[in-house]
């Protein structure tokens, strides 16, 4: 049987197919406070600005193209079980060819039901108000906003267990449940970590391989690595 390589990607991965992140900067989201336009408070304040912050975002999503880091990510697809767990929103992974990606933080291109969070829809154009379900219920984005359960977490942390390789790529460990996901690894599977400014992960029972690289060129490195320990 082929290994399985379980990697869980962030924001950094997809920094460079020109999506920017708030958590390069200031707190700043595109120039919103995430306060604002990323929980229930924010939405129930003001849910016009929040469906244009997401409107906004679904548009800038059709403009840009999966990079070599998504690239890379599927073309390993050929030589091992890649099941990537990212807290990108984006389609990148998809449109790049990784056939399993499961969405933590949920998908820029789904709406839900304000009240069955299960009545999840496909949508690539604007979100409005007065756009319903069919029991006439408002819906919103399909993102899980700060304060909320994130429902994936479960079945992210069940592929974590059967990592024989895990990747971390592009996120800045302090986003948790996410972050936490590395604990769940067997103590013995070799753990990589990609990130330009790579912090210090306490506790890590694991062997560490620390790559100081953006995704792009930190890629080319581990698909080095793992293919050469096939």
């Amino acid at each position: 049987m082929r290994k399985r390589l379980v990697v869980l990607t962030g924001a950094g991965i997809s920094a460079e197919s020109g999506i920017k992140t708030f958590r390069d900067g200031d707190g700043l989201w595109e120039g919103h406070n995430v306060m604002d336009v990323a929980t229930p408070e924010g939405w129930i304040r003001n849910p016009e600005l929040v469906l244009d912050f997401y409107n906004k975002r679904r548009q800038q999503l059709k403009e840009v193209t999966p990079n070599l880091g998504h690239e890379i990510l599927a073309e390993l697809e050929a030589h091992f079980d890649v099941f990537v767990i990212t807290q990108n929103v984006d389609d990148l992974h998809e449109r790049a060819g990784s056939k399993n990606v499961l969405h933590l933080h949920g998908e820029l291109l789904k709406v839900r039901s304000t009240t069955n969070p299960n009545h999840i829809l496909d949508w690539t154009e604007d979100l409005n108000t007065g756009d319903f379900d069919a029991q006439k219920n408002q819906l919103r984005p399909h993102i899980v906003w700060f304060g909320e359960e994130v429902p994936a977490l479960d079945e992210a942390i069940a592929i974590t267990k059967t990592a024989d390789y895990f990747a971390v790529i592009g996120t800045s460990l302090q986003v948790y449940p996410a972050a936490g996901l590395i604990d769940f690894t067997h103590p013995e599977v070799p753990v990589f970590y990609i990130d330009p400014k790579p912090i210090r992960i306490p506790n890590l029972r694991n062997p560490l391989e620390v790559i100081p690289e953006i995704a792009s060129e930190g890629m080319k490195r581990l698909k080095k690595m793992l293919i050469a320990g096939i």
